[in-house]
């Protein structure tokens, strides 16, 4: 579904602040980073899946594989509308396909992000295929975008 961009997508608006931004005004590559898992947890949150829950019941959703791709820079000042698309990947991934759009509505960047479910025990680390229930149905809710 991250490529059904007739879903509504989720929405995060941010404004480039000084703490976003290299010595020339322009957003560092790494505020991107940030705002791609503000964007995922505000996400969840919407569908009823606190990650403060979630990693409380020693679940995580670690980033296995990130690729952004930079076109326009993000300028200290400027407003900027991220737009989120989530979709299964292959395996036991999550994909969220996001895109950071400047106050012209240009797009700056796009991310590609792929998460996994892991869940930590008194035996270590394990990957997670199907997860519980619930969070099999934050999931999927995740894919048909926010309720209007």
């Amino acid at each position: 579904m991250a490529n059904d961009l007739s879903i509504k997508p989720w929405l995060l608006k941010k404004v480039v602040l000084p703490q976003n931004t290299d010595h020339a005004g322009v957003m560092w590559h790494g505020s991107y980073v940030s705002w791609l898992e503000e964007a995922r947890i505000k996400a969840l949150s919407n569908v009823g899946l606190a990650y403060k829950k979630l990693s409380a019941e020693g679940f995580e959703l670690p980033v296995v594989e990130l690729k952004i791709k930079y076109l326009l820079p993000l300028l200290h000042g400027e407003e900027v509308m991220l737009k989120s698309w989530i979709s299964p990947g292959k395996g036991p991934r999550w994909h969220w396909k996001t895109y950071f759009l400047n106050d012209s509505d240009n797009s700056a960047a796009f991310a590609n992000v792929d998460l996994v479910l892991i869940k930590k025990d008194s035996l270590g680390t394990h990957l997670i295929r199907k997860g519980p229930a619930n969070i099999v149905k934050a999931l999927i809710a995740l894919q048909k975008g926010p309720i209007s």
